[in-house]
Parts: C-alpha cells; structure tokens; sequence
C-alpha cells in the first residue's frame, strides 16, 4: 500500500502555503515590511470588540422622508396647476397624501393629466418603469400620493445617497479604515475603528444637516405658513416656511475663530448661483432679520444691516472646537436626503479590546495544550500525528480567514477553539476504528484502509450537522456572532483535510517506512472501556424519567424566575465602566437612580474596579435613548471622576425585538434542518430520536441559562445553535454504529443491537467529549463576559449532549422500533430487525 507522490506533493503545497499566508498573523508589523514583497503581508482583520471602535447601525426614517417629498410635491401641485389655468378651492397635505379640492369639477380630468407629469419612473427593481405617484380623481377632489412602489423606490434612493454622504462626513473628520455599508432595505452600517467619541460620532452620523435660510414673519407672530423653531438658548423665533435659499447651493465651510470673542464660528461660501441669490435676498431685506436653519433649529437669526454679494457668511453659537468642526464637516459634505435615526450602537474601548485579546489567545493556548496533552496520553506516539495535524488544522483555519477578507470576533476566536474540540472529533473516530480492526486481527494496512473508510461516512454525517447550525447562526445572525459561524465552519471545512485526508497519507507513510505488519495504537496509560457489555438499556426509564424531570424543572425556571434577558432582546443600554480604585457600587446606584431613567441595575464583573450598568429601554424611542446614554455618562463622571466607560451597547426597540425573533426562528430552522438530515440520512425512527432528544437538550440548555442567571444575548443564541449540532453529531455516532450492526447482525434483537453499538462507541463518546470539554473550560474561565455567555453553557451542554445520547436517544429508538414491529402491516423476513436500513429496504422492495 503506497501513497501517491503527486497527492504527497499536493498536500505539502497546502501546508506550506497555508504557512506562508497565515504567518502575517504573529509577525510584528516591523518584521512583516521587512519581508520581501513576492510573500504575503495580509494580516486577518480584527473585529471592533478586539481593538476598540464604534459600531452603529443607522435607519432611514421613512416617515420623515415622505413628510419631506410630500411637502416638496405640495409645492410642484400647486405650481403646475396655477400655470395651466386650473384654479384650486385648496392644495393641502392630509396625512400621507396631497388633496386637491377644484372650484370647478370639470376640470377634473386636466388636473390629473397635469398632476401625473409630477410622477417620476422607478428606474430600478421589479416595479421599474412604473410612475412612483398615484393620482386618483372623485368628482372635485384630487389625492396624489406615493405608490408602494414609489416609497420603496424613495426609500432605496435615499440608502444610496446617505451612502455617499456618511462616507464624506467620515472622510472629512479623517477616520481611518471605516467602513460604511448597506445592510437590507433601509439600514447602513458603519464601523469606525479605534478611539472614537460615540456622542459625537451620532451628531455627525444621525444629523440630516438640511440647511437653510429663511426670513422670520413681520408681525413675529404664528400663522398659516409659519413654523415656530427655537435656537439652543430656547428661543422661539417665527420662521416663515418659504426656503429663500438652500444649504445645497453651499459650495464650502471652514472653522474659523472671531477677532473680538475667539470663539469657535463657521464660515461659509454660496456657489455662483447661490451668491447671486443670497446677495438678491440680502438687498431686498436690509434691514429685516433672517433665520439660519438646520435641521428644524434655528442657528442664528441676525438682522441684514446692508446687502451682501460677496456670497460668503458666518454662523455663529455656542460652539466648541468640536461641534464646529463637525458642522463644518457636515456642510461641507451635503446634507442627508432623509433623517437617520441611530438604531444600534456598540461602543468597545481599546483598553478593552487589548483586554479581549489577551484573554482569547491564553485562553485559546491553555485550550489548545490541554486537547494536544489529552491526545498524547490517549493514543501515545500516534497521538503526535494527531496533534501534528491539529496544529497544521490552526495554522490552516488562520490562513482561511486571511485569503476570505473574514474579520475576527472574540466571539470568532472561541469559534476557532471548538473548531480544534471538533477536529479531535474526527481523529478520535479514525484512531478508534483502527484500533478496532487490530483487535479483529487485521493487518497494518488492512487496518488503516477498513479504519478511514468505516470512520468517513460517520465524520461526513457529524461535520453536516454542525455545518447545518453554522449556516443557520450566518443567516441569522449579525456582528460576531456571524464571525463565529464562520470560524467553527471554516474549521470543519479544512478539519476534513487535516483529521482525514493528511493523517491517512501520514499513517500509511510511516507504517511503509516503519514496515509495521500490525499497527498498534497504545495510550501512555492504560484505560481500556473497549469490549465492555454494559446493559444500558435496563436503564433506559431511569434515564427517561430524570432527563424528563429535569426538563420540566427547566421550563418551570423559563417561566420563573425567567432568563436574564441581555440588552440584545429586551433593548435599552448597557455600559462597561471601569474605576482607578474599588467602586462603590451604593453610591453608583443612588446617583444613577437618580436620574429618573427606570430600572437600573449595577453588577461587577472581572474585578472590584469593573461595573456592568444596565438601564431599561426608555420610552420616547431612539431619540430618548440617546439622551439617556448622554445621562448615564454624565453621572458617572460625576459620581467617579476617574471612571472611564470602556463600552456601550445601545439597542433600540425595533432592534431588540428582531433579534428576538430571528433567535427562536433559528433554533427552530436548525433543529428541522437536522430532522431532515437525519431522516434522509438514516430512517424516520432515527430523525425523530435524535428530534426529541435535542428538546431536551435544548429545555436542559435553558434551564441552566435561568438557574445561574448569565445573560441570555446573541451569544447564547449562538450557544444553543453550536450545542444542536454538537448533540445532534454525538448521536450521529451511534446511530451509524447501529446501522452498521443491523446489516451485520440480522437475527439479534433490535435491544442488543443497541447495547453492542453503545458498548463500541462508548470509548469515541468519552473521549471526544472529553476534548471538546478541555477545548471550551480555558474560555469559560478566563474568555470574560463577552463569551461567558457562550462557553459555560457548552460546557454544561457537551456533558448534558454525551449523557443523552445513551440514555435518551437510544431509548426513544428501542421504543420506535418496538412498536413499528408490533403494527407492522406484515411480518418482516428477518422477525429479529426491528427497523430496516434504508439500504436494505431498498433492496427488499426491488427483489420483491
């Protein structure tokens, strides 16, 4: 039995490659421009909760935008129509919609006519060519308003725009390396990496900053065609609605200081156009005051002393250094085409994130030893082969992440240590089978070939239904949570070619080279669960009725006292503060009470100096959530001057309640997905053992969340996906150990059937177990909250997975199979196989 060396060869390309590329990755960045240009230099990109930043996630508010094209459409209808003749009783805005009242109702018809060449063509989507207005006619009274079609059209045009427009504000502040995407209809992401002041980061990002200017009303007095606006002292001013002149035809703004104050001003320059307008304006008015409007407050309102044609003026306030730049910055580039109301907001402070990434990669190591340490002792000398592979399987999952532009998470990085609990999987199969076939007698190679290809088909079946949970976290999940889904599948991906294809050539070259005529796999020492003829099933009601009771005990905990619902489900906001000294949490609780924001809650976390501060979602919606974040800052400094908010999570209503959603539908998609998988894979009988059993995993699972109150958040949702397919895999095992035996022993009983299968796979179910275990315990201890919430749960769920695969799954399947034989239409050949492969099946029919 030889390898071939064109496949020696391939493989060796891989790994060195896979080297090359990953080897960027623990270079200092001194080390790395030294290197010569022909090798790589990317680097995996770290996620803003390992070096620190600010994520927002902005929605267009599409009320706002069709109040504002309604409003320019109410314009546009009475001009058309007063310059075809068509006298109107009244031109109005109702609700969401433009009402056209005709003194004359035969002019019904040439005012649609005239009304519908407002309409514009949707030039994209499956409505293209349609108008984006609808005018319909009864008798005297016209409505023009905005199709379905035409709001998705405004709303898409809109999304485009703001694009552009976020991303000249960013530029124009000089952040480095945002970045600034669309994410469904109405929403754009941006992500702006290291120190960066959220409060102002939403002045810059949330504000239209929609210039204008406008005369105030002579009488000073409210009225048809005057709005009320008031200045950041408070002041109201009557500002007539007529725009004189709009911040579109500004052409510059720069900060500059006055002579006489030295206070911060903002100079501003019209285009051609607009100074030729503004100068119109200014020798019509001398004499009269005119408003500086921006986003429905009035900037400044002076009186015009004497005409101004140079097209250039100032804006003077209360500004800071800061808040001028900003609106300079906004002016400068345009004004948003709709209000953006900041919907999410995760601010990580770099402090923090050095701290993430410390404790992911100690703890990542101590996990990593511990599986290899684990290995050795398991399988001694052959055990270096396997933690060979398991480093070639980190170096590879690194390289992976590289080449795909991924971004890694902490989240990311408790991914890539399951990846390696999961890899050992696969060896643990391929080693127990081998060493299964040297017990039969068989030789080396013979061992070898028989080992791989009887272990391969159950490693297929266990890696789909951990992939099939980390599409799903992909689909529906958003942030790290997505950077974990594809850590752990990249790891199961390349884990096929490390744990498989790279041990067997490695396996077949050594023994050729050591010429083994019987290849025997030793652990260092001596443990041997093999040939074991445990009677399991005797206690199949034991195990039934305690994972029962536990199961309800868990859902009584769900109802009460509940989960602690982290800020991702419930909304609201949620503050990382770290003091100099101990804090005092009494007197961070009185001053935060305080503020009258509703339920606060205080919890220390990762030492006597770090506070977690929750506050419940505010009434008022995003705006006031906001407010209360300025609030919560505030006090703190206050309360501490030391105190430092090293992150925020904001998540508004509308968030929280689609988080929700999209984590139970999750859970339930993937445990379908798997019931299909199974059913195809193996029989009805096996897909609903395996569907059971994970409903209570799943309820034992939640139990705990409630039992010891860790947050229950998008972490956890990923938690419980990560735990289905890991349960579902552990049962894969044995039920194709139970397949196999029904083929090879078709008069046994389908009960001893299922105790010889359990009794052989027993030694794979503890020690794969095992290693996942030592894998997650490192995280669980020393990953901190932000992965608290995922590795503890695994660690109770591998335990809780491994227990019910013997005690709950096989069981259901006893008892399945038991009453398909007892209504079973007619006797079956073989009366002792009381459920059929569905190869056999197949056959059986074909013959009949």
């Amino acid at each position: 039995m030889r390898n071939s060396p064109w496949l020696v060869f391939t493989y060796s390309v891989i790994i060195v490659i896979g080297l090359l590329i990953a080897l960027p990755n623990i270079l200092p960045q001194s080390t790395l421009q030294r290197l010569p240009a022909w090798l790589p230099h990317e680097q995996v990109s770290l996620g803003l909760d390992l070096r620190g930043g600010s994520h927002l996630v902005l929605e267009v508010d599409e009320a706002d935008l069709t109040k504002e094209r309604l409003q320019s459409l109410l314009q546009d209808a009475r001009r058309v129509l007063r310059e075809k003749g068509i006298q109107p009783k009244a031109v109005l805005r109702s609700q969401n919609q433009i009402v056209v009242t005709l003194a004359d109702a035969a002019q019904s018809d040439a005012a649609v006519t005239e009304l519908k060449t407002l309409a514009n063509p949707i030039s994209t989507g499956l409505s293209a060519g349609q108008a984006d207005l609808a005018v319909t006619a009864n008798g005297a009274t016209i409505t023009v308003g905005f199709s379905p079609a035409g709001i998705s059209a405004n709303v898409d045009n809109a999304v485009q725009q703001s694009l552009e427009v976020i991303r000249q504000r960013v530029d124009q502040v000089g952040v480095s390396e945002p970045t600034i995407q669309r994410i469904g209809a109405n929403r754009v992401l941006v992500q702006l990496p290291g120190a960066q002041d959220p409060t102002r980061l939403r002045q810059l990002l949330g504000s239209t900053a929609k210039m204008s200017f406008h005369m105030l009303s002579p009488n000073n007095q409210p009225g048809p065609g005057v709005t009320m606006m008031q200045d950041d002292e408070g002041r109201s001013y009557p500002v007539l609605d007529r725009v004189e002149i709009s911040g579109d035809r500004l052409s510059d703004a720069r900060v500059s200081f006055d002579p006489n104050t030295h206070e911060p001003i903002v100079s501003f320059r019209f285009d051609s156009a607009g100074a030729t307008r503004f100068a119109e304006i200014t020798r019509q008015n001398v004499g009269n005051p005119f408003a500086i409007v921006l986003d429905d407050k009035v900037l400044s309102a002076p009186v015009i002393r004497e005409p101004i044609t140079g097209g250039s003026g100032q804006i003077s306030g209360n500004f800071s250094a800061d808040s001028a730049t900003t609106l300079a910055a906004m002016l400068r580039a345009g004004a948003l085409p709709a209000k953006l109301t900041v919907i999410e907001e995760r601010t990580v402070g770099a402090d923090l994130g050095a701290d993430a990434i410390r404790m992911g990669i100690y703890s990542g190591i101590v996990g990593f030893v511990l599986v290899a340490a684990f290995i050795f002792v398991l399988y001694g000398t052959w055990g270096i082969l396997a933690n060979v592979a398991l480093l070639i399987h980190t170096i590879l999952t690194f390289s992976a992440l590289t080449l795909v532009g991924a971004t890694l998470t902490l989240p990311g990085i408790a991914g890539v240590v399951l990846g390696i609990g999961l890899a050992v999987d696969a060896n643990v199969l391929i080693n127990e089978r081998i060493r299964e076939e040297t017990r039969k007698g068989r030789s080396a190679f013979a061992a070898i070939d028989t080992g791989f290809r009887r272990a391969y088909s159950t490693i297929i079946d266990g890696n789909m239904t951990a992939l099939i949970a980390a599409a799903i976290l992909f689909w529906f999940g958003s942030g790290p949570v997505r950077g974990f889904a594809v850590t752990m599948a990249l790891g199961l991906i390349i884990s096929m070619f490390t744990s498989v294809a790279f041990v067997r050539v490695a396996m077949i070259e050594i023994t050729r080279r050591s010429k083994m005529k019987v290849l025997n796999i030793r652990p260092l020492i001596p443990f041997s669960p093999y040939d074991k003829h445990i009677q399991f099933m005797k206690a199949r009601f034991f195990g039934v009725t305690v994972s029962a009771l536990l199961s309800i005990a868990s859902v009584v905990l769900f109802i009460h006292p509940g989960l602690n619902y982290g800020v991702d489900f419930r909304g609201g906001i949620q503050m990382s503060v770290k003091t100099q000294g101990t804090a005092d949490l009494a007197k961070f609780r009185e001053g935060l009470d305080s503020l009258g924001l509703g339920e606060i809650t205080l919890q220390s976390f990762g030492g006597n100096n770090s506070i977690l501060v929750r506050a419940q979602r505010q009434e008022g919606g995003e705006e006031a959530q906001t407010a209360a974040v300025t609030k919560l800052k505030a006090e703190v400094a206050k309360i501490d001057p030391t105190a430092t908010v090293e992150g925020t999570d904001v998540i508004g209503p509308k968030v929280s309640g689609e988080l929700a959603s999209a984590g139970i539908l999750s859970v339930v998609i993937a445990s379908l997905a798997m019931l299909i998988y199974i059913w195809v894979r193996f029989e009805w009988p096996f897909a609903v053992g395996a569907i059971v059993t994970l409903v209570l995993d799943v309820t034992k699972a939640i139990g705990f969340f409630a039992i010891t109150g860790l947050d229950f958040n998008l972490t956890a949702i990923a938690a419980i996906l990560t735990l289905v397919g890991y349960s579902v895999n552990d049962k894969v095992v044995v039920y194709d150990r139970m397949r196999e035996n029904m083929r090879l022993y078709k008069s046994m009983p389908l009960r001893e059937i299922i105790d010889k299968s359990i009794n052989e796979t027993l030694a794979r179910s503890l020690y794969t177990n095992a290693t996942a275990f030592l894998a997650l315990v490192p995280m669980a201890i020393w990953g901190g909250s932000a992965v608290s919430s995922f590795a503890i749960p695994m660690v109770f769920g591998i335990l809780v997975a491994g227990a019910s695969s013997i005690f709950i799954a096989a069981p259901i399947l006893l008892f399945l199979g038991d009453w398909r034989r007892r209504h079973a239409k007619a006797p079956a050949t073989d009366a002792g196989v009381d459920i059929i492969p569905p190869e056999e099946g197949r056959s059986r029919k074909s013959a009949s």
